[in-house]
């Protein structure tokens, strides 16, 4: 799922899509925001699982999110990046497909993990951790699953090399 940020009321929005390959993002492509790219790695107790990602930094890329696409590659997410505690729910308008988000802290370890399915009508249902977090990550649905992620669990962040 993909997050937009309101400051009015703490939500976060989001939204499903694929990320593409090498080159720009789809978004970038639409002359949306632009997105970060690196990698996100998951240890669980089962070993490390390593992701592509693109990540969300400013309002403008986590109100976007991942809406408005219709695929999401395997071992690929988008996370969402804060520069202080939030504590606002996420919802899924114009998200295209299930997913499902995991919500770490300052350490990267996992508070909480979430379902989520695509809206694309009002009213859409907000996805709150009832938890302070520092980040985000979102995968397609069944994925942490298959992977053993699991509340406790760490999330590194590595963004990619400039220029790539």
């Amino acid at each position: 799922m993909t997050s937009s940020r309101s400051h009015a009321d703490g939500l976060e929005t989001a939204a499903g899509t694929a990320i593409a390959g090498a080159g720009a993002s789809p978004d970038a492509e639409r002359g949306g925001p632009s997105f970060g790219r690196g990698t996100a790695t998951i240890t669980t107790s089962s070993g490390e699982v390593v992701l592509r990602v693109e990540i969300a930094r400013t309002d403008a890329q986590r109100q976007r999110g991942l809406m408005h696409r219709r695929s999401l590659a395997a071992k690929s997410g988008m996370v969402f990046v804060y520069g202080s505690p939030s504590s606002g729910g996420f919802w899924m308008k114009n998200t295209l497909i299930p997913l499902v988000i995991a919500f770490y802290d300052v350490r990267g370890r996992i508070v909480r993990i979430l379902r989520m399915q695509p809206c694309e009508e009002d009213p859409c249902p907000i996805y709150s951790p009832n938890a302070s977090y520092r980040g985000a990550l979102e995968v397609n649905a069944g994925s942490f699953r298959r992977w053993d992620v699991r509340r406790g669990d760490r999330i590194a962040i590595s963004p990619a090399p400039k220029g790539r």
